[in-house]
């Protein structure tokens, strides 16, 4: 019996040994041959590339062409802007109770803490005089396309909230601040 033990136990150290070793690291079939699955052609950034026409690898977009999400708003960040955007840009979206329903979700996330839940300018940050003057809805005379160039610029405080919301949910803030505004006129 020990000297079973003895053998096995010799045994299990030359197996182990045994793996260890590198024996044949190289890949014996290639099967595409030599191609670029195998053996790829590395580019350093912003240096020549023969696959471009111009031999540069990083390319700017088409001319003309728009990022995925974005929306192209042609109204100046101006004072005339503002006016134009006033009197002219109205709502692409129809005004449904599902789209007022996320209209004040944003609001409540990105507007009722300074202009209030009910837009009279009584927010948790006016409240706690953190901002001054925000105002009442009902004392502004606003349209759709005013609040949306607001909510795309800022004005006098309030910065642009562009980049927190898409082009569509802009607009469900802009139906829900006019239901706030019909609301606060009654």
């Amino acid at each position: 019996m020990k000297n079973f033990i003895k053998i096995t136990f010799f045994l299990i150290l030359i197996i182990v040994f045994g793996s260890c070793q590198e024996t044949n690291t190289q890949r014996r079939v290639q099967y595409m041959g030599d191609t670029d699955m195998y053996v790829a052609v590395p580019y350093d950034t912003y240096t020549t590339n023969p696959v471009f026409a111009n031999g540069i690898s990083a390319q700017k977009p088409v001319e003309g062409t728009i990022a995925r999400g974005n929306v192209v708003y042609e109204y100046p960040n101006s004072e005339e802007g503002y006016t134009l955007a006033k009197d002219s840009l109205m709502s692409p979206i129809k005004t449904t109770d599902k789209n007022l329903e996320k209209g004040k979700e944003l609001y409540n996330i990105f507007c009722a803490i300074c202009h209030g839940d009910k837009g009279d300018g009584q927010g948790i940050l006016m409240i706690n005089e953190t901002f001054l003057g925000v105002p009442n809805y009902k004392d502004r005379e606003i349209t759709d396309g005013s609040i949306y160039h607001v909510i795309m610029y800022g004005r006098n405080m309030m910065g642009s909230h562009a980049s927190q919301l898409n082009d569509n949910e802009r607009w469900q803030v802009v139906q829900y601040v006019d239901k706030l505004r019909s609301d606060l006129l009654k």
